[in-house]
């Protein structure tokens, strides 16, 4: 089911880009409940890296959802970082990825400094490397 398969990529997802159109105030507040359920699910981890992301940007004349609104619920929401952005116009879309990323890292360094270091037989890390590779790198979006 699709339902059963965003929970289980949002389960495993290491960070989030929570889009919504400029132009549709509803399509904000549905993000409201998307947010919630990942908190929901990711409630043993702290600090989910989640951006919020206000796309359409270069459709100022059809604006529906104020700057100010949009920083507003991204402040409600944790003081996540907020960006506009146009896909059409390439206005802020790699900067919101390297955002969630940056985030990501930040996060595995300080889980990483809090667990006591170990030791590894030979040539596991390569075997967890190869494991890794194997398994690929995925942008999902739901």
């Amino acid at each position: 089911s699709i339902r059963g398969n965003r929970e289980m990529y949002m389960r495993y997802a290491q960070g989030f880009l929570l889009v919504f159109s400029i132009t549709s105030p509803s399509s904000l507040a549905e993000l409201a409940e998307l947010r919630e359920q990942i908190v929901h699910m990711k409630q043993h981890e702290p600090n989910i890296p989640i951006v919020l992301v206000g796309n359409k940007a270069d459709l100022e004349d059809d604006r529906r959802v104020t700057r100010a609104r949009a920083f507003q619920v991204s402040q409600q929401w944790g003081n996540i970082p907020y960006y506009e952005t146009s896909a059409r116009r390439r206005l802020n879309v790699n900067e919101v990825f390297v955002d969630v990323c940056r985030q990501i890292l930040r996060k595995d360094m300080s889980v990483r400094k809090d667990q006591p270091s170990r030791r590894t037989k030979r040539g596991e890390g390569r075997r967890r490397r190869d494991r890794d590779k194997e398994r690929g790198s995925r942008c999902v979006i739901l």
